[in-house]
This record gives C-alpha cells, structure tokens and sequence, in this order.
C-alpha cells in the first residue's frame, strides 16, 4: 500500500490541469469581447446553457469541506449526513419555483441589489460589506487551508505551501477570465469530480469486499457495510436518554433527528441556494426556464454526492473499526485521505485530480462573486460611479487578485485557527449565526409585501444576536431544559443546545419581529416587487424534473429511514 503519489499519478494529474486550462483559455478568447460588457463578464448574461449553469453550481457547492468534512461525518454519523444533499435537491426545486421568477422578473443580478431595490441602500451597504468578509475570511481561507492540507498530505506532507499557492495560481488563472470561463470549466471540473469521486467510492467498496472475505464486488463490500455498521444507515438519529454515551450525545448535537428537519437544516438549505450571491449568480444571467433547468440538473445531481463524499466515510469507519485502517490519522477528518492511500497507480492521480477540481472550482466561483459584489455594489456606487464596462472588467480582475492574495496569506500560518476546528465546523459556525436573519429578511422580502426596510435591519441584528444566545449562553442563563429546548452535556464541562435547534429558534422570533414591526407600516410597501399572474407556474418538462427527483428522495428515505 503506497500512501504518496506515483509517476503515473503526477502525469493524470497534469493531464487533467493542461485540459482545463487549455479549454478555460479558448473560452476566454471566443468571449474576449466580455470585457467590454461588465454585465457579461460578471453573470455571462445570455451565454450560459442549463448543463453549464448546473455543472457550475455543483462544481462550486462541492470542495474540501465536503470531500474531507462531509466523509468525516459520514465516519461519525453514517448516511444521516446526507440529508444536507438530499434537501438541498427540494431545496433547489423550491428556488428554482418560487425564488428566481422574482429574481429574474426584477432584473437583481447581485444580493445586495435585492436588498436596495426591495429594502433600502443602507440594508444593502451593510450586507455586502458583510457578504464580502464572509467570503474572504471564512469560505475562501477554509476551502484553501482544507484543501492544501487534504492534498498535501497525499502528496507526502512536505509541500502545504507549495500546494496552497499552486491551488490559488490555477483558480485564480480560471477566474479571471469571468463568469463564462468560471461556469464552462466547471463541467469539465464536475465531470472529474463526479468520475474520480464514484471511483473512489468503488475502490473502496471493493476493498471492504476483500478484507471481509466476500470478494472484490462493490455490491457484496455495500453488504458489509450495512451489516457491520447498521446504526450507520438510519437518517433519524434517536434522541439521547439517560443511558446514552457522550459519543451518542455528540452524534444528536451533530444533527438532532427529526428536529433538523422541522427546523435549521431547511434554513441553511434554503439560505444557501436561494439567497447567496455565490450561488445565485449562476442562474441570474438566463432566462427563467434556462435557469430553472440548470437549478433542477444540479438538483438531480446532489442526489449522487452522498455516494461520492459520505460512503468513503463509512468505508472508513467499518475498515478502521475492524483494526484494516491504521493509516488513519486526525479523526474523522481523515477518513477520506485514508481510503485513497487503497487506490492503485494512476487512479489515485484521478481521485486526487477530482479533489483539486472541487477545490479550485470553489475558489473560482468565491472570487468571481467576491469580485462582482465589490465591483458593482461598492466601487461602482460609492468610489468610482462614472466607471465605463471596461474599467469595471478591470477593478472585477483587482478585486479578483485582492481576495486571493489576502486568503493566502491568512491560510500561509493558519492564522485563523481553521485547522484547530476543523474546516467543515469553521465555515458552519461562523456562517449559521448569520443564516437566520438573512433567510428571514429575504423570504419575507419576496413574498410579503408589507415588510419594511426597518425590520430587514432589526432583522439581520437580531437573527445574529439570537443566534449566538442559543448557542452559547441560553443553558447557563435559562436552563438546560425548557419549553423551546433540551441542551445536553457536550463532553467539555458544558451544555449546549443542538445547532440546529438553535437556528429555528433564532428564525422564528425574528420573523415574529420582522412581522410584528411591518404592520406598524403601509399594508404595501411602495418598494414591494410586482408579482404578475402565472409567474411561478412551470411548464411540463419542468414539472417531469421534479416529479423524478422527489420520487427519488422518497424512495432513499424510506429505504434508510
């Protein structure tokens, strides 16, 4: 079993390196006329196909923290982790109803757009400087870190740096060239992605199969799995009686059964796919059933990602359980990088290749939305105001370096701790105390005429701030068990309330207040989006995409349920 990279490895890897550049680079001279057009370079307005808008949301929705964090908890957890894919398809089929008409029939190409044209320009001054720490500081750094450590230590864990510059050079090299470049890329990406993803996830099937004497056959080696790790095929995990172990404790404050789905996982789904410009821009630039196709495609390819991010995990876990995995090392979040080391020559090239392509579509697709907002929702409006298409191409590309430069150079020591918690942990943390108040501010934008621009800032503040009582102070000041909660002993002295939980709560009291505070307005607001009859109706083809989607998350749940 060798756990670095052979020739054969390093000559995949290329090979895959030189395609993506060589295609991004024809791309981007087909299109050099975007640089004359900002709305072109930023959204690809008018050029993107549905696959290419799916392809892309996928490629830049899966990275590192799913790969490494998401398997680590399919080691932990078992398949409930993949509820976070499976919702997101009904997430996405929710967005791509109800959501993008209004986007689209409004003509809002950026988030903080939304918020000036539907609540007022300090709402959207304050979020987009929000939304542009966030990207830098939390989602870039982590992806980056986490995917420089996960790559470095296939690699033989002497060349972090030399890897962490290598992965900003190559998604900054693919960005720059703007949102065409970024999205077309990105189907070659997510084809490697998927194709390196799915043969890790064989190999490692295969190899249960052998250690456990019933073959190298992926069915038979799924089989093991099942039998020797049952707890690890249930969605629902129980609710921690007095006789539970810390581990068992520990799984219900990861993901507290059937409370997730009545509360916080909708949120972060819902918040992600359908109010973040990271996402969102993909779609923005198309016509509404050019978009809706492509939100539903990559829907339909969210179904997939648990087989390719969390079985690993649970290869993992009943390998190294059974004493076959000792190269695993750091807990669970190591469990991916061990499965490779089974992988034979050349095919680890392919698998490593897929993990670089989820990490550098990440980061090509953070730096491009990065850059949008700054350039067309600061520069433009506050700085520069008289600047032409070209000079906004050419601050985009600025801001587009900037933001690399500074991720670089806050991952170079790890000087915000990212790897002490965890990648996966980090960007939940620090984005799940803002998630309430926005999903809030949003949804009620949209489809509640009479919110106010008071109330989306009362909202924001408050959705923060009740998100971190719940979290950190609501057990020592209330109690650990009242009417709105249970908090349980985390196995650190303390007591905390599953995340979960504590997101629902904070939403719900802030649309209480969000609401409470809008009828001391007009009954509708003079900034309230038109709505025309038949906006949210879907044609045919569309209603078959999501018919087979929902009759596939159904069938899945009650298989695992």
């Amino acid at each position: 079993m060798n756990q670095n990279l052979a020739f054969a490895d390093y000559a995949v890897f290329i090979i895959y390196f030189i395609v993506v550049s060589v295609y991004g680079y024809t791309v981007y001279r087909k299109r050099k006329q975007d640089e004359q057009d900002a709305k072109a370079y930023f959204l690809a307005e008018g050029n993107l196909t549905w696959w290419a808008i799916g392809a892309s949301l996928i490629a830049s929705n899966i990275s590192a923290e799913q790969f490494i964090g998401m398997s680590g908890e399919g080691f932990f957890l078992g398949i409930a982790v993949a509820a976070y894919e499976w919702l997101a398809a009904i997430a996405l089929i929710i967005v791509a109803v109800w959501f993008i008409p209004v986007y689209l029939k409004n003509k809002i190409y950026t988030m903080p757009q939304f918020l000036k044209t539907r609540y007022n320009e300090s709402t959207a001054l304050i979020m987009a400087v929000f939304w542009l720490f966030l990207y830098v500081f939390v989602n870039l750094t982590s992806i980056l870190y986490l995917g420089a450590v996960a790559i470095n230590g296939l690699a033989g864990g002497q060349y972090l740096h030399v890897i962490m510059v290598g992965l900003a050079v190559f998604a900054l090299f693919i960005s720059l060239g703007g949102m065409k470049v970024v999205a077309y890329t990105d189907v070659i990406q997510v084809a490697v992605l998927i194709i390196g993803g799915l043969v890790t996830s064989y190999i490692a099937l295969t190899t249960v199969g052998q250690y456990f004497g019933v073959g190298e056959n992926a069915i038979a080696g799924f089989k093991v799995l099942m039998r020797e790790a049952p707890e690890h095929f249930k969605m629902i995990i129980p609710k921690p009686t007095a006789a539970s172990s810390q581990e068992d404790i520990n799984k219900y404050l990861t993901f507290p059964g059937l409370l997730s789905y009545a509360a916080g996982i909708w949120i972060i789904n819902l918040n992600y796919w359908g109010c973040n410009q990271y996402i969102t821009q993909r779609a923005l630039g198309a016509d509404l059933q050019t978009a809706r196709t492509g939100i539903l495609f990559a829907g339909m390819l969210k179904l997939l990602m648990p087989l390719i991010v969390m079985l690993p995990g649970i290869a993992a876990y009943v390998l190294y359980t059974n004493g076959h995995l000792p190269q695993l090392v750091g807990g669970k979040d190591g469990a991916y990088s061990a499965v490779l080391t089974f992988l034979p020559t050349g095919l680890k090239g392919l698998s490593v290749a897929a993990l670089t392509a989820a990490i550098v579509a990440s980061l090509a697709g953070k730096v491009n939305s990065i850059s949008t907002i700054y350039t067309l929702d600061i520069h433009k409006k506050y700085i520069q105001k008289e600047a032409g298409e070209k000079q906004q191409v050419n601050i985009g590309r600025l801001a587009v370096f900037a933001a690399m430069l500074l991720a670089v150079l806050f991952t170079w020591n790890d000087v915000l701790g990212i790897g002490g918690v965890g990648g996966f942990t980090y960007i939940q943390k620090y984005t799940g105390f803002i998630s309430p108040g926005v999903f809030a501010m949003f949804f009620l934008g949209m489809f509640w005429k009479r919110t106010t621009g008071a109330a989306a800032i009362v909202g924001v503040i408050l959705g923060f701030l009740l998100s971190v009582l719940f979290n950190e102070y609501a057990p020592a000041l209330f109690g650990n068990d009242t009417l709105l909660y249970t908090a349980y002993p985390n196995g650190k002295g303390g007591f905390e309330i599953p995340f979960h939980i504590c997101m629902g709560l904070s939403f719900f009291f802030t649309m209480l207040v969000m609401i409470l505070m809008s009828f001391a307005g007009p009954k509708v607001n003079p900034k309230a989006f038109e709505t025309e009859p038949g906006m949210f109706k879907v044609k045919p083809q569309t209603t078959v995409l999501i018919v087979i989607t929902l009759l596939i998350i159904v069938a899945l749940y009650v298989k695992f349920w």
